[in-house]
């Protein structure tokens, strides 16, 4: 490697890091793209149609297409929501990340493997970046030469530990959940209730005490995980459950992840000079439903919207606008998601409760307009105001 001086450096090859850097090589900004190679994020996989329509995603790129969620009470009882007229998209990370990586290489990125450890200042105001490059494809990056990058901006996109965040900001970790998944080999189609068109959402206490558990459907494979903040609850045994009440205790196990995901974004993005965050960095990861693809990758478009303009205006202010342009867009998503996890997901007749609301037809429409466009909807207002008579009915125990 010959070269150490760039406009910008994206910290992070995931959805954040990868669209971040094809958006600004595809402005013409010179930009390297450092990712850790071989880190799998554990994901249920899910992409709501507004992610594909807005970051062009191939439907080559989709491993299946879930057309119903079906949502499971801790009595068992099952709820299934129909998607009228459209799907879900599920994506395996492995492939999807990587394939997100080479398309911003393919758009002028320069793509560098290795371990981000320093982060430091030169009199000129450039920052200057250390990180391990593994001595071989395949090694760990911690034994490898060391290598030092110069740039006028760096993206953090290191995911909810962020080494940018810590270094550049001096920000701890965010509270998080953390999520643990097994990918497994699919069973046929119909064994034991399987369907590969159906993502499977377990809202029982056993499963997880403040989160759910999950089987989604990747094709020829399957992602069977759970989430919890709660320390001491084991997740892989959490895991082996829900696997023994689906009837998938014996499929083949191909790979198991596992790693923390943000609760919520955090207070600031940037250091109004230099550095901006996007994506787990920037805590931008859906509270109940922890859905976080779209969120990055929307992150990390604005982060190299804001880093742009910084580079045009020469005004450092700019790196603001990620933040401020996220938080006007999905801010009221967040809080309304948030304060549904804190009143449903507290104990299991309170779960029971909310899955039975999942029947409803006007719970289901809304909630299906909201998570494939990623906006509340505000053109039925009388089905806003039936869904809040029935939420404080069940709430209050006064449903059935």
């Amino acid at each position: 490697m010959s070269r150490i001086d760039y406009d910008v450096v994206v910290i992070g090859g995931g959805p954040a890091g990868a669209i971040a850097a094809e958006d600004l090589a595809r402005q013409g900004i010179d930009v390297a793209l450092i990712d850790k190679a071989g880190r799998i994020k554990p994901c249920g996989g899910a992409i709501p149609p507004r992610l594909i329509r807005d970051f062009d995603i191939p439907d080559a790129w989709l491993v299946a297409k879930a057309r119903a969620a079906r949502m499971l009470a801790p009595s068992g009882a099952a709820v299934d929501m129909p998607i009228e007229g459209g799907f879900v998209g599920m994506v395996d990370r492995e492939h999807f990340d990587e394939n997100l990586r080479a398309r911003a290489a393919a758009a002028g990125a320069e793509r560098l493997t290795g371990t981000f450890e320093s982060l430091g200042r030169r009199e000129d105001g450039r920052l200057v970046l250390g990180y391990r490059e593994p001595s071989a494809p395949g090694q760990a990056a911690e034994s490898g030469a060391w290598r030092v990058l110069n740039a006028r901006y760096v993206i953090g996109a290191d995911g909810a530990r962020s080494r940018v965040a810590e270094l550049g900001l001096g920000q701890g970790h965010v509270k998080s959940v953390f999520a643990y998944h097994e990918i497994v080999e699919s069973p046929a189609e119909g064994q034991n209730g399987f369907e590969g068109a159906r993502c499977d959402v377990y809202y029982q206490g056993e499963v997880s005490p403040d989160f759910y558990g999950w089987i989604f459907p990747h094709g020829k494979c399957a992602s069977i995980g759970v989430g919890s903040a709660q320390k001491g609850f084991s997740l892989r045994s959490a895991t082996g459950l829900l696997r023994q009440r689906a009837g998938l205790a014996g499929c083949r196990t191909l790979r198991r992840e596992g790693a923390p995901i943000p609760l919520s974004p955090r207070k600031v993005w940037d250091d109004r000079r230099a550095i901006v965050l996007a994506g787990d960095a920037a805590g931008v990861v859906a509270p109940a439903s922890g859905e976080g693809i779209y969120y990055a990758m929307l992150g990390g478009r604005l982060a190299a919207n804001a880093v742009a303009e910084a580079l045009k205006t020469a005004n450092s202010r700019a790196l603001a606008q990620a933040r401020r342009a996220f938080m006007a867009d999905h801010g009221q998503v967040f809080f309304v998601l948030g304060m549904l996890q804190h009143f449903w997901y507290r104990n299991d007749a309170r779960r029971e409760r909310f899955v039975a609301m999942c029947a409803d037809p006007d719970v289901q429409y809304l909630t299906w307009q909201a998570y494939m466009n990623k906006e509340l909807v505000r053109a039925e207002p009388m089905a806003h105001i039936r869904i809040f008579l029935k939420d404080m009915s069940h709430l209050l125990g006064l449903a059935a």
